[in-house]
């Protein structure tokens, strides 16, 4: 356990109104929802979720040293009476309580991230920079829901100097009780783009639902928006309505108080030069594509507004690398030789879709190779999907792709309108798609798999890493 516990018993069965039951440790050095990656000395909350009760394996995880387990009065009967535990009326309420009790705690400069493609990417960047320079606390993955935004502001150290939170939805309404919970001081929408529409009119209701945000603003902060964007006069008007003076727009648009003034893309990373907040800077991004080099702008006016040193700022950029499932590239041992694979298999919707196939478009190819896109269905567009699917089109003929491979029914509205020559296969599911996909692939080819969550082609990426073991590739591309 660190020096500094994470949370004291007690505090924590004050700031939740617990009743403590059983001889409990005198603190816990973190905080778990999952009893299979439980590490001792955590405490564990039982959380109801869609398809699994927590109170079902809270032996397992005080079994596997957890420190306490919060769990519901309705079930503490299951229990032995000395269990160490915390008892309360309702678990997630009770860590929406403790997550009150570490904002009001917090000296830290808060930052939250919300926007329609590109959230985490952004906020694992700002957590490389940020914690160049000071102790730094970040959402783990994309904790950016009901309850990933609690336990992450539970998780945060009282002690850090940084703290960055992403923010999600699919529906209106759900960002202002996240937003107000964490309270930042800072607040960046890197874009509004037309995703959930299942769940939304058009893309201007989506623009709201993001504006949200605006109204956990602490007074005095400020919020960063994307000024190419076409929804940011509407942004901004709203951000005004709601009394934040302090608008930082970045973007190309000679406006920007985070303009791009230069840039050279290169297959696995960027060249930049901008000027941030009226200060000139050059520096190189450790990943690819025009969509992270924007979103880097927003990432370095928010260190600066944050009060980071600006041009520290810009050399840690260099060091940025994608997450998991968002551009992660392995080597593929493919009989006498290499291929690339690109796992952009965590989500997809029309703009990073779009955005994936202009990165594969870049990378670099052996002298046989191909450029090869492996696409499964985007999901929650509403009556729209078919066309958006259709759409994907231009962006492979733009981009140079060399062959597809469509996966699922959505997808088939893409397959339909691929020319002859750029068809690699179509399958209803991606367990179906993988064989395909594994008998094509021949050194030289740089393979990009990208869909929705749902879509599950994360199991097309698993089975190509199986079959063809290699290693995690980061080429050196000089700058």
């Amino acid at each position: 356990m660190s020096a500094v516990p994470l949370w004291t018993s007690g505090a924590m069965a004050a700031a939740m109104r617990a009743e403590v039951s059983g001889a409990l440790p005198e603190a816990v050095s973190g905080l778990s929802i999952d009893s299979r990656t439980i590490a001792p000395g955590e405490g564990y909350f039982a959380i109801k979720g869609d398809v699994h009760d927590g109170h079902d394996f809270v032996m397992a995880a005080l079994q596997a040293g957890a420190a306490l387990a919060v769990v519901g009065a309705a079930e503490r009967a299951k229990f032995p009476g000395d269990a160490p535990l915390l008892v309360v009326d309702d678990v997630l309420a009770a860590l929406v309580d403790l997550a009150g009790a570490a904002r009001a705690r917090l000296h830290a400069q808060v930052i939250a991230v919300t926007g329609s493609v590109g959230k985490t990417s952004t906020k694992e960047a700002l957590r490389q920079v940020l914690s160049a320079q000071g102790p730094t606390h970040a959402s783990t993955a994309s904790f950016n829901n009901h309850w990933g935004v609690p336990l992450s502001l539970a998780r945060c150290p009282a002690t850090v100097r940084f703290a960055i939170f992403e923010i999600g939805m699919n529906h209106p309404g759900e960002i202002e009780p996240l937003v107000k919970m964490v309270r930042p001081q800072l607040a960046i929408i890197t874009t509004v783009e037309p995703v959930h529409l299942e769940f939304f009119a058009g893309i201007e209701a989506i623009a709201d639902a993001k504006a949200e945000i605006f109204t956990g603003i602490e007074p005095g902060g400020a919020v960063v928006l994307n000024r190419d964007n076409a929804q940011f006069d509407r942004l901004q008007r709203r951000a005004g309505e709601l009394g934040i003076s302090r608008i930082v727009s970045f973007g190309t648009d000679e406006k920007s108080d985070a303009r791009l003034l230069d840039m050279s893309l290169h297959a696995t990373c960027s060249a930049l030069q901008a000027n941030i907040l009226g200060h000139d800077v050059t520096y190189k991004l450790g990943v690819p594509g025009r969509h992270m080099a924007m979103n880097s702008l927003s990432v370095l006016a928010a260190a600066s507004l944050a009060g980071a040193d600006l041009a520290l700022a810009a050399l840690s950029m260099s060091q940025i690398e994608p997450a998991a499932g968002r551009g992660v590239r392995r080597r593929l041992e493919v009989g006498n030789g290499e291929a690339t694979l690109i796992d952009e298999s965590y989500n997809a919707n029309p703009a990073s879709m779009a955005a994936a196939l202009s990165v594969l478009g870049h990378a670099e190819i052996g002298a046989h190779g191909r450029r090869i896109a492996v696409l499964g269905d985007m999901l929650e567009l509403g009556p729209t999907g078919a066309a958006l699917h259709r759409g994907l089109v231009d962006a492979i003929k733009t981009n140079h792709i060399d062959l597809v491979y469509c996966c699922g029914p959505l997808m088939r509205n893409l397959w339909d309108v691929l020319s002859t020559g750029k068809r690699g296969g179509y399958a209803d599911s991606a367990a179906d798609l993988q064989a395909q996909v594994a008998a094509a692939i021949r050194a030289g080819d740089t393979i990009m798999i990208k869909g929705s969550l749902g879509s599950k082609m994360k199991t097309v990426v698993n089975a190509l890493e199986k079959r063809f073991p290699g290693s995690a590739a980061r080429d050196q591309a000089a700058v």
